[in-house]
């Protein structure tokens, strides 16, 4: 039925209705007058009918879809006849200086009957009911019993080509147990899944529960995982109702998901007022991380952003993606270049000006950096020194160098060159006019050196998954996760800063890949884990900052600040012309010591002893 068709049925429907109720009622009341002969009766009945369109064109009785109507619009109708009813009893008032009670009560009571009954008709037709599972269906427990659980439930009955027939819900509300919704049992709480799981022969769990945070789904996962079903979570409604996935559309549970902590909420405003208009330089932008800075960073419509990479096909191909969906909101210009090359950085930076600088190249690799020392140091100590002081140089607003948690006590030349690079900013910030500060996180997950990606390579071969040692640990966190705080870190820097995110407990790489195996749909016993060993310069644990450098309060929520030990001005100097003319086979040795701080100690040694 189409606009015009509808509003014309509804009008003449409720004419009719408003028309005849107020005379019926009237027959009721005196069934031996003569309805005609009191006027009073004919000009209420006039008034009804005009009060009655006038306040359901104002409600919209007319143009809404009754056939999924809540009870909030039905008490639409509501008002629409209260007031028509209202209208014509105060002009029985003006008109005989009374009303005519008895009559304007029944005929309330019939309009709201008759109107709000034939709207209800339509509601009862569109939930008549639900068609019957048919075939092989996917037996199905749902977890939560609220608005979230019958709206799955409701499109899962009414759908005419089913994947799921509901069995049970479960939830946690206890007066809700043993109730009946959409014909469908509280069966239990979510402590009874394993059992009702094995009773009914469940083959999937659904989680509808939209306020559900990360402690909560990784909670009510550990239950489940003991079970052989499938786990599945529930669209957000907020996808749902803008129409980006269906209610159907199961998702399935995500390793980030069960990371545990819920991720920091940031200061939009703040960030705003840095990036909005403004032109902006992510080095390292066709990375896991750099490229994620840079779908961030386009939120906030910056005027310019500066694509910065040495990697070809990486740069092109964050360069596309931002390009077509973005389409004319920001200049976006990609630049092939090394930050190893101190002239093209210099010359880059002074064109374009930028005002913010993300500095996100980096060599990351632990072990391969064991055997390549020499580029470990030429990328991220030199490339760090160069892009530094380009901003230095030309008065560029701020600077914020992507660090690791690798960086702290570093036993390795990947995390000593990043303490090393650190130092570079935070002496830099102490005789510039530009915003140094550092960040450190932890591992992001799905990043191109992130164990997950080899763990599901290793599970779509077959297995086994190779873990290093059974009691190895690592701090985890999401790539928007780990970019967003990238954004909120150049907010609160005011000059040498190292920001640190409260990661939560560390991870267990054990538990880790006995996730990815449940989450694959596989059981333990199918993909089997194998230890191989710690790997060069790796360590069992990683640390976020030394205990000296910990500060208690936090500088935002979940975010820490930690003044790491700077180096001065020409031990500085110094460490880097040695490392300009050392051996390879020194390398190492002498950027761990570094890291760790023995170098300034013996520097200062020598000194004492040269004096004396």
């Amino acid at each position: 039925m189409n606009y015009r068709l509808r509003y014309t049925t509804f009008f003449i429907l409720d004419s009719v209705i408003v028309l005849c109720s107020i005379f019926f009622c009237f027959w009721i009341l005196h069934p031996n007058l003569s309805i005609f002969s009191h006027n009073l009766i004919v000009v209420s009945a006039i008034t009804l009918l005009i009060s009655h369109h006038i306040a359901a064109h104002f409600f919209h009785l007319y143009d809404r879809i009754w056939s999924v109507a809540s009870v909030r619009e039905l008490l639409t109708i509501f008002y629409a006849i209260t007031i028509s009813v209202a209208s014509a009893s105060l002009v029985q008032l003006l008109l005989a200086s009374d009303v005519y009670m008895r009559l304007m009560v029944i005929t309330w009571l019939l309009h709201i009957v008759l109107i709000g009954g034939s709207r209800f008709i339509l509601r009862i037709a569109h939930d008549r009911t639900p068609i019957k599972p048919k075939g092989d269906l996917k037996r199905v427990l749902i977890v939560g019993a609220g608005q979230a659980g019958t709206m799955l439930v409701r499109n899962i009955q009414h759908n005419e080509h089913p994947e799921y027939h509901p069995i049970a819900f479960v939830d946690d509300d206890s007066n809700k147990q043993n109730l009946t919704l959409m014909n469908v049992k509280v069966s239990g709480t979510i402590q009874d899944i394993p059992n009702i799981v094995n009773e009914k022969g469940i083959d999937e769990i659904i989680l509808a529960i939209p306020s559900l945070g990360k402690f909560g789904i990784k909670e009510i996962y550990n239950i489940c995982a003991t079970t052989q079903a499938k786990v599945k979570i529930m669209p957000r409604i907020e996808d749902v109702m803008t129409g980006k996935v269906s209610v159907n559309e199961m998702q399935e549970v995500k390793i980030e998901d069960l990371l545990g902590r819920e991720e920091v909420k940031l200061d939009m405003v703040a960030i705003s007022k840095k990036l909005t208009g403004k032109t902006i330089l992510v080095t390292g932008a066709g990375g896991s991380i750099g490229s994620e800075i840079c779908r961030q960073v386009m939120k906030f419509k910056p005027k310019v952003l500066l694509l910065l990479g040495h990697g070809e096909n990486s740069i092109y191909t964050i360069n596309m993606e931002l390009t077509e969906k973005f389409e004319g909101e920001t200049v976006i210009v990609p630049i092939i270049a090394d930050v190893q090359d101190r002239e093209r950085i210099f010359d880059i930076v002074a064109q374009f000006r930028p005002d913010v600088i993300y500095h996100a190249a980096a060599h990351k690799h632990v072990p391969l950096m064991e055997y390549n020392p020499k580029e470990a140091v030429k990328n991220n100590i030199f490339g760090t020194k160069n892009v530094a002081e380009a901003a230095h140089e030309y008065g560029i607003s701020n600077f914020v160098l992507i660090s690791t948690d690798k960086a702290v006590n570093p036993p390795n030349v990947m995390g000593s060159t990043k303490r090393i690079a650190e130092m570079v900013v935070q002496n830099l910030a102490t005789r510039s006019k530009t915003t140094f500060a550092a960040v450190r996180f932890g591992n992001v997950l799905g990043s191109r050196g992130s164990v997950v990606p080899r763990f599901r390579a290793q599970i779509a071969a077959g297995g086994p998954i190779t873990v290093t040692h059974p009691d190895i640990t690592r701090y985890f966190m999401t790539i928007p996760e780990a970019s967003r705080l990238v954004l909120q870190a150049g907010t609160l820097a005011r000059g040498g800063e190292v920001f640190v995110l409260d990661m939560g407990e560390p991870v267990k790489i054990t538990d880790l890949a006995k996730n990815l195996i449940k989450l694959s749909g596989y059981k333990e016993e199918e993909i089997k884990i194998e230890y191989t060993g710690l790997r060069p310069g790796e360590k069992m644990f990683e640390e976020l900052l030394n205990p000296e450098e910990i500060q208690e309060e936090h500088v935002y929520p979940k975010i820490h600040v930690g003044k790491a030990n700077a180096m001065d001005y020409d031990s500085l100097n110094e460490l880097l012309l040695k490392l300009q003319t050392i051996e390879i086979d020194e390398i190492k040795e002498e950027v761990v010591a570094v890291a760790n701080g023995k170098f300034e100690n013996q520097r200062k040694e020598a000194l004492s002893v040269s004096v004396i």
